[in-house]
């Protein structure tokens, strides 16, 4: 058994030498310290340099000159399909909770169940409606100042939420309209707020 040991490893050199150059044996022992990362020669596993396996840059592929957040026009339809998503949920469960409470006193039947049902359509698609024409508004006005002005940042979000308010409470008069202006700040000042936490605690943001 023994002098078969040197044969096959005699006989596995020369097939690799045939096949242009013997592959290096390596024990276990010398294997098991090896780096993977920041070598210079080639891996002992593969056939491949490691450092074309490290990755010490963003895994997204960009357009020359492209920005890595998405503006506006690109977050305009997330937007308003969220609030219209979340005017549904809203407004379903009030209206359930509602229908609930107004068919206290009737029994289990088909009646109550209509009514129950007519007042879970009725309050969700008002609060879809709602809370979409709202996220239209804002879009609308956000796409349009960042176009103006040619630049993005926290100005257009204040200045389109401002003017959201007052024009979603435009029917109500100057009075409704200043009411809408002014929680339409309030509302856009915290978003923005929010957004430059990081900034204003003097830590790099954890977004984009």
């Amino acid at each position: 058994m023994d002098n078969n040991t040197p044969a096959s490893g005699g006989f596995k050199g020369g097939l690799g030498s045939l096949f242009g150059g013997g592959t290096p044996e390596y024990s276990n022992t010398e294997l098991a310290g090896v780096p993977l990362t920041g070598m210079s020669p080639l891996s002992p596993y593969l056939n491949v340099d490691p450092r074309y396996l490290v990755q010490d840059t963003d895994e997204f592929i960009l357009p020359t000159g492209a920005n890595k957040t998405r503006g506006r026009f690109e977050l305009a339809f997330f937007t308003i399909g969220g609030c219209c998503i979340t005017g549904t949920a809203f407004g379903t469960l009030n209206g359930l909770r509602m229908g609930l409470t107004e068919t206290r006193g009737m029994p289990w039947s088909k009646p109550r169940n209509v009514q129950i049902l007519n007042m879970v359509t009725r309050h969700g698609a008002s609060w879809a409606n709602t809370l979409g024409s709202v996220a239209l508004l804002y879009s609308v006005f956000g796409v349009a100042f960042e176009k103006a002005r040619g630049a993005e940042d926290d100005l257009n979000t204040v200045a389109a939420g401002t003017l959201t308010g007052m024009l979603f409470k435009s029917t109500a008069g100057l009075k409704g309209a200043a009411r809408g202006g002014l929680i339409g700040l309030a509302m856009s000042g915290l978003y923005a707020l929010y957004n430059n936490w990081d900034h204003l605690k003097g830590t790099s943001p954890s977004h984009y």
